[in-house]
């Protein structure tokens, strides 16, 4: 089991940070352009506890499809996916929402495993951690630029 946890404070109110993540159709514009992210569940996508949502990802050309099911849905503090079909043995993902001085503070935890055992445990080492690393470096540099501080946003 690996995990991996990101925190980043966005200079915004908690209801429209938590809104933008809470709508399936933000994920395109967060998720690096290289692995042609794909939705295919009929949108607008109405999340909440028990939604299922079903995506498309291309890894060195080759199609991916995954399934992930809301666990817990809680507006304005956190909700979580779970992985039901996909490229993972394991994947959690816990998405908390902070309300703190001048903004909000989101935290994302992903609990995964790889499958295939140690075949999976190496590809893990070579490839998949600094993938993810890059996936969720990506997302933190796009929520920077889509969530500037509210006077910087007045004056663009």
């Amino acid at each position: 089991m690996y995990e991996l946890t990101r925190q980043q404070f966005i200079p915004r109110p908690i209801d429209e940070v938590f809104s933008f993540f809470a709508d399936a159709g933000n994920l395109e514009q967060i998720t690096p352009p290289w692995l042609h992210f794909k939705i295919l569940t009929p949108q607008p996508i109405d999340i909440r506890t028990g939604t299922l949502i079903d995506y498309r990802i291309r890894l060195f050309g080759i199609p991916i499809y995954w399934r992930t099911r809301i666990e817990e849905f809680t507006t304005n503090v956190r909700f979580v996916d779970t992985q039901i079909r996909g490229p993972y043995k394991r994947w959690w993902h816990v998405h908390e929402f902070r309300e703190v001085e001048g903004g909000t503070e989101m935290i994302d935890r992903v609990e995964y495993a790889m499958p295939a055992g140690p075949l999976g445990s190496a590809m893990h080492a070579v490839l998949t951690k600094h993938q993810l690393k890059q996936i969720f470096d990506y997302r933190y540099q796009v929520i920077e630029k889509a969530f500037p501080p509210l006077e910087l946003a007045v004056h663009r």
